[in-house]
Parts: structure tokens; sequence; C-alpha cells
């Protein structure tokens, strides 16, 4: 056999292989077949099938938007949910009514009752010369469906003006993580009437911190009322989360993270506080663009990472509480998935779903307030290492494929937003096997055309040599 013969066969066998490896992936995807589960066993009408793994207590998620087709050809469609799981795996809630679904909280003193913020997206007609959005928070009963709407305001535009968070102080009163005017406001939603407000110019400096000001500055898309009556701030922009004291301001000094310093922080969500009677001061974070979850204790005044857990399949994580039995629930965006891990590390509970933003476990209190620190519970890190190793080692948790492993490192090398918009971009069922083969057939065909028309008669008929006179 030739040379160019063996050559041939060579690239004809990569692309073979790659797409069999894209095809296999494709049929056998956890995440497209539960969607698919999800909409052939009519979720939102409550029919009584097993959908989710079954766990003790009620978990409820809301979701991002997620693109999906419709029924009978109708076309793509954007929507966002709200869905609430029995502890046997059947569907207690369903509603896909707003536009997108940020934070849930579950109302204390009840069993199955939350209260969650929502985006409805207005068109022209509805607000004048530009679209806008509503941004409001409502309470649920997920037994009777009963809603009572609590407040909402109306802001200009959509992208970056959308309340992602907010937290009950009292029966009258609520705070808001107002993404808007980068503030942090305290409503009276009986009145309506704001009783406090804190602006981030206050103490930040639009020309030299952040993001692009005025459009999306700092992103603020968390607040946490404290035992203390402290605000706990996320400053997604500014990777840090920020302390607030209602009477005197900003609390420089317990800022965790620096602006751009990407390495501790990097864009995260929604960091969940456990106070020193639990183990803490300690903060847990969805460290977004970094793909992992991490936890920060305070220690001697300091912020030192006491944990870390992340595998290859995490991408751009935006939420994770610690439960009262140690374990810890991660909402995993990019990653389409709500799972949890117990001390270990292992993933002892999963279920597949587009684009979440948040996860609640009902009866472990807000953000899991029972649940204790990483320091506290001895926790070990998970995180593959170049030889598949643990770093931090006290406990293996998941292995890792080679794939995975290779793939870990990749995502820690090139920069988290470009890799998150990659996989953004992509099937929600490509997990690494399925990029390298992705990659593999790309790189593959692109050398196979080059060597077929170098070997050309078209290109042997152009000269490769270029000669260039000297003018004397």
């Amino acid at each position: 056999m030739s040379a160019r013969k063996l050559i041939r066969l060579a690239f004809a066998s990569l692309v073979v292989l790659s797409v069999l490896a894209l095809a296999n992936g494709a049929a056998s995807s956890s995440v497209g077949h539960t969607d698919e589960q999800i909409r052939q066993t009519n979720i939102s009408s409550g029919d009584g099938k097993q959908v989710a793994p079954k766990i003790n207590g009620i978990t409820v998620i809301a979701t991002d938007s997620n693109t999906w087709m419709g029924k009978a050809g109708d076309g793509p469609r954007a929507r966002a949910e709200l869905v609430a799981f029995n502890p046997n795996g059947t569907v207690l809630y369903y509603n896909d009514s707003h536009t997108r679904y940020w934070d849930v909280d579950p109302v204390n003193g009840t069993s199955a009752t939350v209260e969650y913020l929502y985006a409805d997206h207005l068109n022209k007609s509805e607000c004048g010369s530009e679209v806008c959005t509503r941004n409001g928070i409502e309470r649920i009963n997920l037994s009777t469906e009963d809603v009572t709407r609590i407040y909402s305001r109306v802001t200009p535009g959509k992208h970056s003006t959308r309340w992602h968070d907010g937290d009950r102080i009292n029966e009258s009163t609520y705070a808001v993580a107002d993404i808007a005017q980068d503030r942090v406001f305290v409503v009276n939603t009986t009145t309506g009437l704001l009783e406090w407000s804190w602006e981030a110019q206050n103490d930040f400096e639009p020309t030299t911190s952040g993001g692009p000001y005025p459009e999306d500055w700092t992103h603020i898309n968390d607040v946490e009322v404290l035992e203390d009556g402290r605000l706990m701030v996320s400053m997604r922009n500014h990777d840090q989360v920020a302390f607030l004291d209602r009477e005197t301001g900003f609390v420089k000094n317990w800022t965790l993270g620096t602006d751009n310093a990407r390495g501790i922080i990097y864009e995260q969500h929604n960091p969940d506080y456990i106070p020193e009677s639990q183990g803490g001061p300690a903060v847990l974070i969805g460290d977004s663009e970094n793909n992992r979850v991490i936890e920060y204790q305070r220690e001697n005044g300091e912020w030192n990472r006491t944990w870390k857990w992340q595998d290859s399949q995490m991408q751009w994580p935006r939420d994770a509480d610690r439960l009262p039995n140690g374990h810890t629930l991660i909402t995993d965006s990019n990653g389409n998935r709500v799972f949890e891990v117990d001390r270990q590390g292992e993933i002892v509970w999963s279920i597949d779903i587009a684009f979440p933003y948040e996860a609640e476990r009902l009866e472990t209190g807000d953000e899991s307030a029972g649940g204790r620190s990483a320091k506290a519970l001895g926790l070990g890190s998970k995180s593959a290492k170049k030889d598949g190793a643990v770093d931090n080692g006290k406990q293996n948790g998941q292995k890792e494929s080679i794939a995975g492993t290779i793939w870990i490192q990749i995502k820690e090398l090139v920069p988290g937003r470009y890799m998150n918009a990659f996989m953004y971009v992509l099937p929600a069922w490509m997990g690494p096997s399925e990029v390298f083969a992705l990659l593999a057939l790309s790189l593959g065909t692109l050398a196979w055309t080059v060597t077929e028309w170098r070997w050309s008669s078209r290109s042997m008929s152009i000269p490769w040599t270029v000669h260039v006179e000297r003018k004397q």
C-alpha cells in the first residue's frame, strides 16, 4: 500500500471514530434523556411518575432560561422553570409562566411554601419606547399552588437590569440585590417604601473597578441577611463578596476577594454564609468562572480557602448549600444538573435539568442554615490533578477518567469566561470525551483537506517559492 493510501486511511479512521464517539454521546446522554423524560411524562400536570431520584426532603429548583424544541415542530422556545420534586422523585409543583426564575427561599414555619424572585421581559408596547423587565417577588404554596404577590418593579432593558436575589428580613421588609442600580436596598413590602439602601459608588470607583460602567458595572447578584443584622453581598463583576452594616455601611476589612484577583473567586454567584455557631465564619461559594465550588474560612482576620469540589462536568456552578447532614447541594448551570455530594465527595443524588440557577432542600432552613463549615466537618477537597489524585487528599471522591482529568487541566489553563462561553453554545450532552472527539473531527478534517489539496494538480501548479528582487 502506498504512503498516500496509508495517510488517507488514517484520516478516514480518525473521522469515523470521532463521528461514532459524538453519535454515542448524543444517543446515551443522560441530560437529553432526562429532558425528554420530563417533557414526555407531562411534568407540568404532575402525573405521578418518578422523574428524579428519591431523597429525603422536597427539592425546589429555579432555572434560568433554556432553549428547547416545542411540540409539533413549532420551533425553539426560550423558557424557564420552577419545579419541586417530592422525596419519592415525583413532581410536586411545576411552573414556567415567568421569563426567568432566580432566588428561591423557604418560608419559615411552613413545610412546602417558598418565596422566589422572577423576571418577565416586556415588549415595547408594554414599556413605551424600548423593552423593559418586570422584576418581582412571589410566594407560592407548592401543595395548594396558591400564589401571593409580594413586591415588583419595572426596570428598563433586560440583560443587566434583572434582580437575581432577595432575602427576607421580617414579615414586612425585604432586602434586594439590585443589579440595575448597582445597589442593595431594603423595602417595606406593605407600603412599597424603601427603608434603607447602599450604593456601590459610595465605596467603589466606577472607572477603575468592576465591569463596564454604567452598562453592567457591579452585577450585584446576591444578598444574604446575617444573624447579626449585617448583609453579605456578592459583587460578581468585582470578584468580591462584601459585607454591609446597616448603621455604618461598607465593612471593608471583611471583604472576600479582590477585583481581578481571579484565583480567589471569579465572577461568583450565591455565596452562602456559615455562622460561627456552625463552625464559621465561613462562606461557601459557587465560583462560577473558575468552574468549581469552594469554601473560605475566616481565621485571624483573613479568609483562607478550606474546601474545593470540582469534576470534569462542572461548568459554571451558581449555587451551593451545605446541608445539615454535612452534604453539599450544588447547582451546576452549564453542567445542566443539580446534585448532592456527601462528606467523602461522592455524588449521592443528581437530577439533570436544563440551566438551573438555584436549588433548595426544604426543611433545612434558608440556604440550608443548619449546615456546618467544611473545617468543622473535616471535609477534604475533591479535584482531579494531572496524576488523577485528589487535591488535599483527605477523601477521594469521584474517580475521573483520563479524558476528564485532562479536561480539568485545560479548563484551568483557559480563562473561565472563554471556556464557559464555548461550552454554553455546545449541546448539553457534550462532555469532555465528546469535546475531544469534536476537536479531533474538526482538526482531522481540516488536515485531510489541506493534505489532499497539496497533493492535487491545482496545488502543484502554484509555485510555493516566492522570489523577491531587490532594486539596485
